[in-house]
């Protein structure tokens, strides 16, 4: 991009401009001829949040803006990519990059720069009501249940896998969805949420098997998505009577839910886990199909998804019926296969996932990573998983952090040896917006 004058860029990763970027863009006009980068959807997702508007969507909103010179798509966080292309005799940014995890991405700028004599320019982050309010107003669209829900089939389309983590209160979900961290090609954080029927059951103090009524488990749902704006996956269990399992769909459904996903077992329910050590009983292929069928006509929503789990090899069935029952249960209408592993080897997984993906490239597969906990998530997605669980990780964290929390009171019969283990106030303060 020719230009008589200094060279001057910034990248916005918005879906509205209001004042803060309307300062930017004037003191960059000050300085040269302004170009502007749009970070792309993908990049997006882990750096900010997720987009409610397109890549194409964000290029015309920015382009109607007065006194820019052009107009790029970011492909990548860091900004190597642009600085090569682009050579600019400036990049100006908020301040508010300076620390956290943003911090490295402005190590790479600095960095940049300094190859040629490049110069940073940082003006003050703008923060005030009318800024407030947009993000206030942005947050709430993004949970608006229409829009929710559509949100996982849109980040399979989007990402190389959907990093998803269990979430079982409101607290939890705030975790979920504020949780951001540096790595060595910039920020990474959380697609999705999960609530899991065990950790569900296990934070009311009740046993995993199936006690905790829908209704209860619908008030799990409500607290969560109150204050996080990230799609949710339900665990509906066995789905338990089909003609029970259609009236589920729909209320999650209407709540703003994105998928369901259900076990191919019968009878009391246990967890899956204890494999063969209980008495488990494996549905019919007919039967279940069945259930997928009667779920997929009582949604009403294209976005809603169906996800079938696959207990063969939880039960020893082998991997052949494994990839039987995946075959039918995708001809039933099935939106995706979850197949579950009890082996702390993830071999069976991959062998599963590799012969599924021969004859099936399309259909998102699910894997929960519980006991074959050393491989990565791309490891995973090598061998065609879309989808990865961190199913009960918070729950299990919780509960030894505050048991030994309670004994160490109960020892010292006071609070002060235990503060270096707990979360300041003021910190909760910050982790939970105020309206």
């Amino acid at each position: 991009m020719k230009s008589e004058k200094p060279i001057v860029y910034t990248c916005f990763c918005t879906d509205n401009i209001h004042e803060g970027h309307i300062n930017i863009l004037k003191e960059a006009a000050k300085l040269g001829d302004v170009v502007v980068g749009v970070l792309c959807d993908r990049e997006m997702i882990r750096y900010n949040r997720f987009p409610l508007k397109t890549t194409a969507e964000r290029v015309d909103m920015v382009k109607s803006l007065p006194g820019i010179k052009g107009v790029l798509v970011q492909n990548t966080i860091m900004y190597d990519e642009v600085v090569e292309k682009l050579k600019p005799d400036y990049i100006i940014h908020g301040d508010n990059w300076t620390s956290g995890p943003m911090s490295i991405i402005r190590e790479n700028v600095l960095q940049l720069l300094s190859a040629y004599g490049g110069q940073l320019i940082e003006v003050p982050y703008t923060v005030n009501a009318t800024v407030t309010k947009i993000d206030r107003q942005m947050r709430e669209k993004m949970a608006m249940p229409e829009l929710r829900r559509a949100r996982l089939r849109r980040l399979l389309n989007l990402v190389p896998i959907v990093k998803t983590i269990e979430v079982h209160s409101g607290l939890t979900g705030l975790i979920a969805e504020k949780t951001i961290v540096a790595n060595g090609e910039g920020v990474d954080q959380f697609d999705a949420m999960w609530i899991s029927s065990l950790c569900d059951s296990t934070e009311k103090g009740k046993p995993d098997i199936e006690l905790v009524d829908m209704t209860s488990r619908f008030h799990t749902i409500n607290d969560v998505m109150e204050v996080t704006t990230k799609p949710i996956i339900f665990d509906g269990d066995t789905g338990g009577l089909t003609e029970h399992f259609v009236y589920t769909i729909r209320s999650l459904e209407r709540m703003g839910v994105s998928a369901i996903i259900i076990e191919d077992k019968i009878g009391l329910k246990r967890n899956s886990l204890f494999g063969t050590d209980v008495a488990q009983t494996q549905d019919s292929i007919e039967h279940f199909c069945e259930k997928i069928s009667a779920g997929k006509q009582a949604q009403l929503s294209d976005s809603f998804m169906i996800i079938a789990r696959i207990e063969s090899l939880i039960l020893e069935k082998g991997q052949e019926d494994a990839l039987k029952r995946a075959r039918a249960y995708v001809a039933a209408g099935a939106d995706g296969i979850m197949i579950h592993s009890r082996n702390k080897s993830p071999q069976e997984i991959l062998c599963f996932c590799d012969a599924f993906r021969k004859t099936d490239k399309q259909t998102p597969v699910v894997v929960v990573p519980t006991s074959f906990n050393e491989i990565t998530e791309g490891e995973l997605a090598k061998h065609g998983v879309n989808i990865v669980i961190y199913a009960n990780q918070l729950l299990r964290a919780a509960f030894p952090a505050m048991e030994n929390v309670a004994k160490d009171i109960l020892i010292h019969h006071r609070a002060k040896e235990v503060d270096d283990r707990l979360l300041s106030i003021k910190k909760i303060l910050n982790l939970i917006d105020t309206i």
